[in-house]
């Protein structure tokens, strides 16, 4: 599969190509270009001509456009579900949400632009009362969208989408390991009439890439989800600059079961840590569970593990496919050994198989002190269970984490719920469910080094554009 550059499907300068795996069965699928220096600059110079081309472009005919989209990859869903299970080793039943969430939100982003409003100004100021003083709302300009493994395509929609509706050029970074369904989606995005200077892709390592997309006066804004170690280094290319950053970066997010929760609600819910393989930032990775019922939570826990199903993703009837790659099952194997090194003993689960698979995992004995009950984060269906006491230790536990993206908190109580949910330093709590909640509308981020700005519907648009103040000096007479 090629890149998108200026409306054209090519190719590298320099020839040179990676392998995309598919990582369930370790068969090559196909093969990106590695972009060089000179593609990069191509892009980014006809960038400047697609923000002047895009943004002149009505806004009711922008988010027409974007309509189209959204009912275009609902059209294409087979061929694109086909496709993200293969390279990301998803099983079909994620991949298909994933892809009607990708839909849906083109959809909400063009409702969303169709009513964003601009202000008019009081005349509360003395000597101000002749002049009429409005805003309205502009792009941007050229915004870089850098996009992880784990949702290709929700997670690149959070980004142009609402780049695109504002007026925005867009370049587009997918992550090495998956990109093919992203840039056949892209390919559907032009056919529908996005022009090919304001949505372009391209491909290759991520560390050379992101710092020629973005250490450049070309560029003004770049919104990156990914590590926090990548979002750091990210912001420090774009500092020089002054370019709008945002970031939505990793988690390690708590899972607090009171001794008064409905626990099969509760071990229903935990069982979200296995979507996606247990690779989504949001997902419950710390599971605080009260001291008079750990043990029954951890039976019923395994129990429930034990009856799901993990193989091929191509068969309907899983549950649960690959991680992304043999190298990331393989951290999370380092991950496990180290927390059990540390003290805590395993109860169900531990193995690597078929080299990208995990066993779904279940940690006990875990302690407020390990690495895994603080800052070390564990892309993968692992479950560290750490006992308390107290609410006060429940919350000390939670935030002691550099991160702080979500969370969530089981309880028949409900001041306890508002009380502790007041508490925790996240940017989503979801009292009796799991942090685990997608909903588009939501200004969706985290606190500390969970990330820098919020996504969603709600917020988005406004983020990838810029208010101007218009000023009419004098234009209203006295009788």
């Amino acid at each position: 599969m090629k890149m998108l550059i200026g409306g054209q499907k090519v190719a590298s300068s320099s020839g040179e190509e990676i392998r995309v795996i598919n990582p369930a069965t370790q068969e090559l699928i196909d093969t990106i270009p590695s972009a060089t220096k000179k593609d990069v600059d191509r892009c980014l110079a006809n960038a400047q001509q697609g923000k002047k081309e895009w943004s002149s472009v009505p806004t009711y005919k922008r988010a027409a456009i974007l309509k189209k989209c959204a009912q275009a990859i609902l059209e294409h869903e087979p061929e694109l579900v086909e496709l993200l299970s293969k390279e990301s080793g998803k099983p079909l039943y994620v991949a298909k949400n994933e892809v009607h969430d990708a839909a849906v939100k083109f959809e909400s982003y063009a409702e969303k632009v169709n009513h964003t409003y601009g202000a008019v100004m009081p005349d509360v100021q003395p000597g101000a009362e002749k002049d009429i003083v409005f805003t309205r709302r502009e792009p941007l300009g050229v915004v870089v969208c850098i996009t992880p493994f784990n949702y290709p395509l929700i997670l690149a929609t959070q980004k142009i989408g609402p780049a695109l509706a504002a007026g925005n050029a867009v370049i587009l970074k997918p992550a090495t390991d998956n990109p093919l369904a992203l840039i056949r989606m892209c390919e559907i995005l032009l056919e529908c009439g996005i022009p090919g200077n304001a949505l372009q892709v391209v491909t290759g390592r991520g560390p050379t890439l992101g710092k020629w997309l973005v250490a450049t006066p070309l560029i003004n804004a770049v919104s990156l989800t990914g590590s926090t170690e990548v979002g750091v280094e990210i912001n420090n290319y774009a500092a020089p600059y002054l370019h709008k950053v945002f970031l939505e970066l990793g988690g390690n997010d708590a899972f607090i079961i009171f001794d008064d929760a409905d626990l099969d609600l509760a071990v229903n819910e935990a069982m979200t840590r296995i979507y996606n393989s247990g690779q989504t930032c949001m997902a419950p990775k710390r599971f605080l569970v009260q001291n008079g019922i750990k043990d029954t939570f951890v039976q019923k826990l395994t129990e429930k593990l034990a009856e799901i199903v993990v193989g091929n993703p191509a068969d309907e009837k899983t549950q649960m496919g690959s991680l992304i790659s043999e190298k990331a099952a393989k951290r999370v194997e380092e991950q496990v050994n180290l927390t059990i090194k540390q003290g805590a003993k395993l109860m169900y689960g531990g193995k690597r198989f078929n080299h990208a698979f995990y066993e779904p995992t279940v940690l006990v004995d875990v302690t407020a002190e390990m690495d895994i009950a603080r800052n070390m984060e564990v892309f993968g269906p692992v479950f560290p269970v750490i006992k308390f006491a107290t609410q006060e230790e429940a919350v000390e536990i939670a935030n002691n984490s550099i991160y702080g993206l979500s969370g969530g908190i089981f309880t028949s109580d409900l001041n306890k719920a508002i009380t502790t949910a007041a508490a925790l330093e996240t940017g989503t709590v979801a009292i009796n469910g799991s942090g685990l909640y997608s909903n588009l509308e939501i200004p969706f981020g985290g606190y500390k080094m969970s990330g820098i700005g919020r996504e969603g519907a709600s917020c988005s648009i406004e983020d990838m554009s810029q208010i101007k103040n218009y000023v009419l000096k004098a234009v209203l007479q006295n009788d």
